[in-house]
C-alpha cells in the first residue's frame, strides 16, 4: 500500500466530536494531541516534560485551573483566560513571565471544532503575552462527569532583582493604587450566561497585566506588594490583605471607577460591583511620593485609598456623601465559575 498524506486533521475529519478512546492512548488521542494542540500550542515540545533554561537564582512557579461557564463570552473565553490568570498571578509576585504548561479535561461528546477555536484562542493570547506553553496533558471524561471542557494551567517566570512584593512590606502611609475600571468581567459571565442584553455589550476586561507591573518596577517605583482582582473583586482582595498586613484600608468610592453599564447592570441584578470579579485589573501598595510618577507610567490608574497603622485590620470606603461603611467579605460566592 503506498504512502498517503491526510489533508485535514483526523479528529476534525472523521470525529467531529471527543470520544472516550481520545483518552485512551491509542491512535486518536495521539492524532487529538499532535493536530490540535501540539499544532497550535507547543510545536517544538511533544514530550511530558519541558527542559527551560535558568537565567537567575530566584523562580516564581503558579498553578491555576479554569472552569468558566460559558465557555465563551464577550470579550474572551476560557482558552485566553487561562493564558492571562497564570500569567497575572506570576505578575503580582513581581515575576516576569516565561513559560506555561496547559491539561486540559474534555467531556466526552464536545465538538472538536469547539476545542480547536479554544485552543487557537489559547495559542494566540500567548504569543501576545510572550509566553510559551511548552507542555500538557489531555484526560477525556465520560459525558455527563464535566462541563464540555476544563483547563488547568502551570506557569513558571523569573525574577530581574531581589525584591520581594508581599502583605509584611505594606507599610503605614502607603498609597492604593488600582490599574482601572472594575466589574466587567463578572458582568460579562452574567449576561452571556443569562442570555441578557443591555444597551452596550459588557465585555471582559480579560487581559494579561505583567507589561503594566514591569512598567512601574522599571520607573523604579519601589512596589510594596501586588494582587489581582479575580473571585471576589476589588473588596475581597483589599480585605485579604489588611488581615494579612495588620493594618487598615480606607478608599474613597468616588476614586473607584465603574463604568456607567457595568453599575447599571449590578443594580438591576442585585450585585454590588466592589465584590464583582475582574481578570485584568490589579491593585498596587506604593510609598505616597510615588503616586504622581506610578499614574505618569500608567494614566488610567487611580489612587483609591491609603493605609493607615490599627490596633484591628480594616477596610472602610468613603460614599460620595460622605458616609463611611466598613467592607467584610461576603459569606457566600456572587457568582461561581467565572473563571
Amino acid at each position: 500500500m503506498s504512502d498517503f498524506t491526510l489533508t485535514c486533521p483526523v479528529p476534525l475529519a472523521n470525529y467531529p466530536r471527543v470520544l472516550m478512546a481520545h483518552g485512551g492512548g491509542g491512535r486518536l488521542m495521539r492524532d487529538l494531541i499532535h493536530n490540535v494542540f501540539a499544532a497550535h500550542l507547543a510545536p517544538q515540545h511533544h514530550t511530558d516534560s519541558a527542559i527551560v533554561p535558568a537565567t537567575g537564582s530566584r523562580l516564581a512557579f503558579t498553578t491555576d485551573s479554569f472552569v468558566v461557564r460559558p465557555l465563551f463570552f464577550p470579550g474572551g473565553d476560557i482558552g485566553s483566560l487561562a493564558v492571562h490568570g497564570t500569567v497575572n498571578d506570576l505578575a503580582m509576585a513581581g515575576a516576569i513571565p516565561h513559560s506555561l504548561s496547559a491539561a486540559f479535561i474534555l467531556e466526552e461528546g464536545l465538538e472538536i471544532a469547539t476545542l480547536l477555536r479554544v485552543v487557537q484562542s489559547m495559542a494566540a493570547a500567548a504569543r501576545d503575552a510572550g509566553v510559551q506553553i511548552v507542555t500538557g496533558d489531555t484526560k477525556v471524561v465520560e459525558r455527563g462527569h464535566a462541563d464540555q471542557l476544563y483547563i488547568n494551567t502551570a506557569g513558571i517566570g523569573f525574577f530581574k532583582d531581589a525584591r520581594v512584593l508581599a502583605p509584611d512590606q505594606i507599610q503605614p502611609g502607603d498609597a492604593i493604587l488600582l490599574s482601572g475600571d472594575i466589574g466587567r468581567h463578572g458582568m460579562a459571565i452574567m449576561s452571556a450566561r443569562e442570555g441578557l442584553a443591555f444597551e452596550s455589550e459588557i465585555t471582559s476586561d480579560s487581559a494579561p497585566v505583567h507589561r503594566e507591573v514591569h512598567a512601574l518596577l522599571d520607573a523604579g517605583i519601589p512596589l510594596r506588594c501586588l494582587r489581582d482582582l479575580t473571585r471576589g473583586g476589588l473588596a475581597s482582595a483589599l480585605i485579604e490583605l489588611s488581615a494579612s498586613s495588620g493594618l487598615r484600608f480606607d478608599l474613597d468610592e468616588t476614586a473607584i471607577e465603574v463604568r456607567e453599564d457595568v453599575r447599571a447592570a449590578c443594580e438591576i441584578l442585585g450585585f454590588d460591583p466592589m465584590y464583582v470579579a475582574n481578570e485584568g485589573r490589579f491593585i498596587a501598595f506604593l510609598p505616597l511620593s510615588c503616586t504622581k510618577t506610578a499614574q505618569n507610567v500608567l494614566p488610567n490608574a487611580r489612587i483609591i485609598g491609603s493605609v493607615t497603622a490599627t490596633t484591628e485590620p480594616l477596610v472602610t470606603l468613603r460614599s460620595p456623601f460622605g458616609a463611611t461603611r466598613v467592607l467584610d467579605l461576603l459569606s457566600g460566592e456572587q457568582l461561581p465559575r467565572i473563571c
